[in-house]
């Protein structure tokens, strides 16, 4: 026989544990429908959502007992109902240089990559995943060797958000001098595939009365999927991010079949008329340097061609191996000579410094699937093989 208690002027059944439903990384609709569903008095939903939701985001509390602005009985009675726990954490690797990977299962068979990178500014970005696998195929990419598993829901792309917050130790959000500033989303999958799940989870990323990370300082990489990226810009206010590696349409589908469905040409329109774009809100286009492939003085200068009129930055990026792949890293006198190529033709064009590559958490080296060896195998045998 069940128990009924009366909160708020209402009843609530005590749920079993094994029915128990997660808040943490809902939004704050999801939550109202759950505090209705378990019999909170209407009136009170608003108050009651805003109360739970900072404790959650602006806290990260794992108990109901810490919420001490609401009352021990309703306490007692979110605790039947609901829980704060975490997803298991399958694996956390720290590299040389700092850089956090986090393997999270969400569910059973359902694992995500999310990568925390530390900047020398004592500031820092969280690389999170939109998808289990990707549908993309880009050659030069661990991750679309990974078949698609499915798109993840608002609440797991802000639980990777969570997650990172609870392992540095950065709670409350108001704390001063916190690590986590910056989200992109670089991670496993093709954002504007997901652009609903994306679009819920930063108004919950992005909540100045929880986790609080401004618009500004979102960033979503698309590998061009044209139809999604002024829509998604409308939607989210975030920095836009192109996967371009290529300047003209031959090569480009080559390495990135997307570009097949969606050429050059659509995709610099698209950018031209991204929402808000302008010389403070620049496009960052991303650029893999390989070698013998995209990395001549032709390419700069086709690249340099193809971005004019378009207020933005390349980021040059070296080639990070993974197991299978057939591309090398450009060699760094090339990469720089490609570099001063673009910044003279009035575009900045840094050389991102390759961060996590050790325990594979570098750009273009996330993979989650069961078949993948886990990083810390992968560093045992090199160093047995050593030997």
């Amino acid at each position: 026989m069940s128990t009924t208690t009366l909160i708020d002027n209402a009843p609530i059944i005590a749920a079993p544990t094994s029915t128990k439903v997660h808040l943490v990384g809902m939004g704050r609709d999801d939550i109202s429908e759950e505090l209705l569903r378990i019999g909170i008095e209407p009136k009170k939903v608003r108050m009651r959502t805003k109360q739970i939701f900072h404790w959650i985001y602006n806290y990260g509390v794992t108990s109901f007992d810490q919420m001490t602005n609401i009352a021990k009985p309703l306490r007692v009675k979110l605790e039947a109902a609901f829980t704060l726990d975490r997803p298991e954490i399958v694996e956390r690797l720290i590299s040389v240089d700092g850089t956090r990977k986090y393997l999270i299962r969400m569910s059973p068979g359902v694992e995500v990559e999310s990568v925390f990178i530390p900047d020398v500014s004592k500031t820092g970005a969280l690389c999170v995943s939109s998808q289990v696998g990707c549908t993309l195929t880009c050659t030069f990419c661990h991750t679309g060797t990974q078949r698609l598993v499915r798109n993840l829901t608002a609440r797991e792309i802000v639980l990777q958000v969570i997650i990172a917050r609870d392992d540095l130790g950065e709670w409350p959000t108001t704390q001063e001098n916190r690590k986590l500033t910056n989200i992109v989303f670089m991670g496993m999958g093709e954002p504007l595939y997901n652009t609903d799940m994306v679009g819920d989870s930063l108004d919950t990323i992005c909540d100045p009365e929880g986790l609080g990370i401004g618009r500004r300082r979102i960033t979503v990489s698309t590998s061009g999927v044209v139809p999604e990226i002024g829509p998604m810009g409308a939607r989210t206010g975030a920095q836009l991010a192109i996967s371009l590696h290529a300047a003209n349409d031959e090569l480009r589908s080559q390495i990135m079949p997307i570009n097949k469905k969606y050429p050059l040409k659509e995709l610099m329109q698209a950018c031209r008329d991204y929402p808000g774009l302008s010389n403070s809100r620049r496009i960052t286009f991303e650029y893999v340097m390989l070698k013998g492939v995209n990395d001549q003085p032709w390419h700069a200068k086709q690249l340099i061609k193809l971005l004019r009129g378009i207020p933005c930055k390349v980021n040059l990026i070296p080639f990070n191996p993974w197991p299978g792949s057939d591309y090398v890293c450009s060699d760094m006198e090339t990469i720089k000579s490609f570099s001063d190529m673009v910044n003279a033709a009035g575009y900045a064009s840094p050389i991102r410094k390759t961060r996590g590559q050790d325990i594979f958490a570098a750009c273009g080296q996330l993979k989650s699937d069961s078949e993948k060896k886990r990083a810390s195998t992968l560093r045992k045998e090199a160093k047995l093989a050593e030997n």
